[in-house]
């Protein structure tokens, strides 16, 4: 698979949530329980998901309630988000774990599963960007700003896909090398942080 392949996976994800368009509507994934393009599905419908929550709690007049219980599920979405990102990068790491990096091999800034979650993303973005691009109660302003915004975000998208499948090759051969640094989240750890530990 190629990036691009991956980013057909989030488009697809995507368009399917809109048709429900609810945050609390669950996913039906089409891939089987084991392949790498569940785990991108589940990615993002989590990240589709969490872009909701943040809408719904953004404005000044939620109820406070409310606004705490979403605050909690992004919290979680979070979590689950890093565990997913964890999970695509295991798979990288075991399908290269047969190539011997070369002595001039250089680690990348990222690792490959944090670079597709930003394509992920991107696939949020390129497509709430559209809508509004096309909004006929808008603007004509409103909708040729949201446009070249959005002819940003495609150029993005060939740049980042073009990047991923770049370092992915350069990891194939041996000319880049990865490694794993698991995130080191305390926010929801009660062992970690002090608001949680220090209750009695």
């Amino acid at each position: 698979m190629f990036a691009n392949d991956f980013y057909t996976i989030f488009e697809r994800q995507v368009c399917d949530y809109h048709l429900r368009d609810s945050i609390d509507s669950p996913t039906v994934n089409p891939y089987p329980t084991a392949s790498f393009e569940h785990i991108l599905w589940e990615k993002s419908y989590v990240d589709t998901v969490q872009w909701h929550l943040e809408d719904i709690v953004r404005p000044d007049d939620v109820d406070p309630v409310v606004a705490l219980d979403i605050k909690r599920r992004i919290d979680r979405s979070n979590q689950c988000r890093t565990d997913l990102v964890e999970r695509i990068d295991d798979f990288f790491m075991a399908r290269f774990s047969d190539v011997k990096p070369k002595p001039t091999a250089t680690i990348n800034t990222e690792t490959p599963a944090w670079a597709v979650d930003r394509l992920s993303i991107l696939a949020l973005k390129i497509y709430h960007f559209g809508i509004e691009a096309r909004r006929l109660d808008a603007s004509a302003d409103h909708m040729a700003k949201c446009q070249s915004k959005l002819d940003t975000l495609l150029a993005q998208r060939s740049d980042l896909t073009q990047a991923i499948d770049t370092l992915l090759s350069e990891l194939a051969s041996g000319d880049k090398v990865m490694k794993l640094y698991r995130q080191m989240k305390m926010y929801n750890d009660p062992t970690l942080n002090p608001a949680l530990y220090g209750k009695k």
